[in-house]
């Protein structure tokens, strides 16, 4: 049998992919050759058919992505990059290492903006941020005194 590969295409690649479709179905290709030929269902196919015949070669164009606008403007969203850079103990926070609910605090402190500290997270993916990781012995290692008082 075949594996199935799953393929994460970007906004702008699938875009390509269902214009270069929209093409092969006005040459009169079938929606199934045009299924196989980009990978999708032929319900995909179809459904580009329908639009494409209904609307126009541009409905197949991509549009800006829904979802509710960023309550950081770009300039306060760059300001959070050096917030990061400097670090925790910058924005007055006792501690080496940013967490999400240490730097949802310091944007609260900063912006008077409240984020949960999981979407702080996803923030932090979208900004390219990356938290410094715990030292070995901060992790995984039990206090030495702690270790010999149990031996």
């Amino acid at each position: 049998m075949y594996a199935a590969v799953t393929v994460t295409l970007s906004r702008d690649e699938m875009e390509r992919r269902r214009l270069e479709a929209a093409e092969d179905l006005l040459k009169g290709i079938t929606q199934a050759r045009v299924a196989r030929k980009f990978g999708v269902s032929r319900t995909t196919a179809s459904r580009w058919c329908r639009t494409l015949e209904g609307q126009g070669m541009e409905r197949l164009r991509k549009r800006k992505a829904p979802g509710r606008p960023s309550r950081l403007s770009p300039s306060q969203l760059a300001e959070v990059r050096e917030i990061f850079a400097a670090g925790p103990r910058a924005s007055g926070i006792d501690a080496d290492r940013w967490t999400t609910a240490r730097l949802a605090h310091a944007i609260q402190g900063r912006f008077a903006i409240r984020y949960d500290p999981d979407h702080v997270g996803r923030l932090m993916h979208r900004l390219g941020l990356r938290p410094k990781s715990a030292p070995v012995h901060e992790v995984y290692a039990t206090p030495v005194a702690a270790v010999e008082m149990q031996l």
